[in-house]
């Protein structure tokens, strides 16, 4: 099966995740995906392939050489984001991208005044949306690029690698599904995430990440006698928000600079929450971040003689650096890869996470690799299937490479 026609099936299939369900997975269309996985590497004759009860889907690459190889992981996940529909996707290749404004459908254009690496992408095929919906490249790209290199292999038998483990996971996007990824079924040496962005990116440093939750108890009263008797739930949330740093929000970041960013409020006169997600790839500039939060909380306190404000701070995950740096021949693994394929690579901080973080600190070192999409978690995402078929080309290397260094440490 071609890999666009792998990738276009997969976006067909509802696989928004939720943070309100409460069931794992949180939607029920990734069990649909997942079962469609489980039979399309039945056909390519992988080996262990099951559906678990979470609905991961696992799958064994067996080794077909006489040296010691390490085993390699790879992973991506079957969710995508809610911050836009993923519900009657409409993909469509656009054959040779003039590099111009795209037009989407009837009103909806993908502008290159907003997107000016679209002029980078002429001369590629692209998939683009009708405009109303997110694409999936998110990181349905990703699962179509594994189950290419695993076809490869499939009907190239006379290429030599080692033991590959595959997973596609549930609920990436709600952070709540690689928590319970089977480590007894998913044995690896390290392990690679396919889940990024534009072909030349490796990342192997995330965010440090927190949630503070931000919850008011206020003195609802008619207003025309509220004078020195209401508080205002609503207004203290607004004043609380006014008094962390306005340069940390995250519209007025980028590269290393950490944010705390208010996801949504929820807010009357008597009673009101805002949560925030707080970031940063320094440790001590996330844990100073998270102090003004606990700062404001006190002040509000403080002012109102008693218990009006109680912030709940949770951390979310860690900087995969950590792991990493002491293990770089993984990343220099993929980069000669990229070189083989003819692919200058440059190393960039994910502002985010990825499974591969959480699972770097389970003992599976997870570095991030790109899948060729672009605009994620909107409507205006598309991906270049040029550089999806080159990520293909480079997994297969990269396995081949890996036979080659043997044992490392």
């Amino acid at each position: 099966m071609d890999i666009v026609e792998r990738f276009i099936g997969y976006t067909k299939i509802d696989t928004t995740s939720s943070e309100t369900t409460k069931t794992v997975p949180s939607s029920e269309n990734q069990l649909v995906l997942a079962k469609i996985l489980k039979d399309q590497l039945l056909q390519l004759n992988m080996k262990n392939v099951e559906v678990d009860k979470n609905g991961f889907v696992y799958a064994t690459l067996e080794q077909n050489c006489d040296q010691p190889a390490m085993t390699v992981g790879f992973l991506a996940h079957m969710d995508t984001s809610n911050a836009a529909s993923g519900k009657n996707i409409k993909a469509r290749v656009i054959e040779n991208y003039d590099g111009n404004d795209i037009c989407l459908s009837k009103g909806q254009y993908c502008k290159v005044e907003d997107y000016p690496f679209l002029k980078e992408l002429k001369g590629d095929d692209i998939i683009v949306t009708d405009g109303k919906t997110l694409l999936g490249a998110d990181d349905k790209a990703g699962i179509a690029i594994i189950m290419d290199m695993l076809q490869y292999f499939s009907v190239h038998p006379e290429i030599k690698h080692g033991r590959v483990e595959v997973c596609f996971t549930i609920d990436e996007e709600i952070g709540e599904g690689i928590q319970l990824i089977d480590l007894n079924r998913f044995k690896c040496d390290y392990a690679y995430t396919l889940d990024g962005g534009q072909i030349d990116r490796i990342s192997y440093e995330n965010f440090n990440a927190a949630t503070a939750v931000v919850q008011i108890k206020g003195n609802s009263i008619h207003p025309g006698s509220a004078k020195n008797k209401m508080i205002n739930a609503s207004q203290l949330l607004i004043d609380f928000h006014n008094m962390l740093p306005v340069n940390q929000r995250a519209e007025y970041t980028e590269n290393r600079e950490g944010f705390n960013h208010l996801v949504y409020i929820k807010s009357e006169c008597e009673n009101g929450q805002s949560v925030y997600i707080i970031r940063n790839h320094d440790e001590k500039l996330l844990l100073k971040q998270m102090q003004q939060f606990k700062d404001i909380e006190t002040y509000l306190n403080k002012t109102y003689g008693k218990k009006i404000c109680k912030v709940k701070i949770n951390r979310t995950y860690n900087n995969m650096i950590e792991c990493i740096k002491d293990k770089m021949y993984i990343v220099d693994n993929a980069k000669q890869a990229f070189q083989n394929n003819g692919v200058k690579v440059s190393y960039e901080p994910i502002r985010g996470g990825t499974d591969g973080a959480n699972l770097s600190f389970m003992g599976i070192v997870t570095p991030n690799l790109p899948t060729g999409g672009y605009n994620f978690h909107g409507t205006r995402e598309l991906l270049s299937i040029n550089q999806m078929k080159k990520m293909s080309a480079i997994l297969v290397d990269l396995c081949q490479i890996i036979v080659e260094k043997g044992i490392q440490k």
